[in-house]
């Protein structure tokens, strides 16, 4: 699926003034998408401000150690996207990943741009450049650069680099194509070092988060014959471990490596007790459908969505849901865990 970027060319054209966004909890991809973008439009004279509705997690700030990426809220921020003659979406498409910044989106009279690759999408009135099949918003930047011929210094290579190779699982998941590898070389060539980032990404854990780990996975659990395997986070296990949310970054792929698990999700309460779930799958189970019935999206075997707590509540509804995907009947009392908490 190849994008025209001949309307994007002409909307970067014809304005001066950006605010570059992306979902809640931003992920390599989100961030390194925004901040490569940033790096584009400013080169070609711009002004950017990039606005999120969530703080750039600490395990991320080595890709932004300037602090361009500020929450909505902070001084000023609400004024950019009023000032605004452009605002890009980037990595989502759903008005329940913008948060608090959905309102100020909405009321907004700057043109919209949605550059996404996810599935899962919402009517957001904007211009779209997506590619479903491509692997990583980052990707969908790197091309776009190619095509209109934008150059890809060390840092845009360094935050393109993070996009693409964490939302392929560091290049193990199908999504991973000889076109990625292309992309990934040219990004080594133009400054990216491999083992540098991959220090950054993967070796950095905090003793707190290792901890959380141990008490996470040690509560892992199966249903459906071990067709479904899960697990869950209460706020008290940050509270015991020091961890913080975050930390629970990756920790549903653990899950997914039993032998006869057909798709996973990991269910992380929030303070406000609200509940944040990822679900992963191997094959044959569309997560992604999944999640949308909880007003969540993403891909067919990598999605979220948040619920409404507390979680002893939620983790029955999630079961359920997933049983009925994979063809097996509700889960029983005995597949729920005796105490969340």
């Amino acid at each position: 699926m190849t994008i025209d970027w001949t309307g994007f060319a002409e909307i970067v054209s014809a304005a001066e003034r950006f605010v570059l966004t992306s979902h809640v909890r931003p992920d390599a991809d989100a961030l390194g998408s925004e901040l490569a973008m940033a790096g584009f439009l400013e080169r070609l004279g711009k002004s950017v401000t990039v606005v999120n509705p969530s703080e750039t997690p600490h395990t991320l700030t080595f890709l932004d150690p300037d602090g361009r990426a500020r929450k909505i809220g902070e001084p000023g921020t609400l004024e950019e996207i009023r000032d605004a003659e452009v605002h890009v979406v980037l990595d989502t498409s759903a008005w329940k990943q913008l948060a608090e910044v959905g309102p100020a989106f909405r009321e907004s009279a700057a043109k919209k741009v949605v550059i996404d690759h996810h599935v899962s999408s919402d009517d957001l009135g904007a211009v779209e450049f997506k590619n479903t099949a491509a692997e990583a918003t980052g990707g969908i930047l790197f091309r776009m650069a190619e095509t209109l011929g934008w150059e890809i210094d060390e840092t845009i290579a360094r935050q393109l680099f993070c996009a693409i190779a964490t939302d392929t699982g560091w290049f193990r998941f199908p999504s991973t194509t000889s076109e990625t590898y292309r992309a990934i070389a040219a990004l080594v060539d133009a400054g990216a070092a491999p083992h540098v980032l991959y220090r950054e990404l993967y070796e950095k854990s905090s003793l707190a988060r290792l901890k959380l780990t141990g008490v996470v996975l040690g509560r892992a659990a199966v249903a459906c014959d071990g067709r479904l395997a899960y697990t869950y986070v209460a706020t008290s296990d940050f509270e015991q471990t020091g961890a913080h949310p975050v930390d629970t970054e990756n920790l549903v792929n653990e899950c997914l490596k039993i032998e006869t698990a057909e798709c996973a999700f990991i269910a992380v309460e929030q303070w406000n007790k609200q509940v944040k779930v990822s679900f992963r799958s191997r094959d044959r189970v569309d997560v992604a459908r999944v999640a949308e019935r909880f007003g969540g999206g993403g891909h067919q075997k990598a999605s979220g969505a948040t619920l409404d707590g507390p979680l002893d509540e939620a983790l029955p509804r999630l079961m359920d849901s997933l049983a009925d995907a994979l063809g097996c009947q509700p889960c029983s009392s005995a597949d729920l865990p005796a105490k969340t908490t």
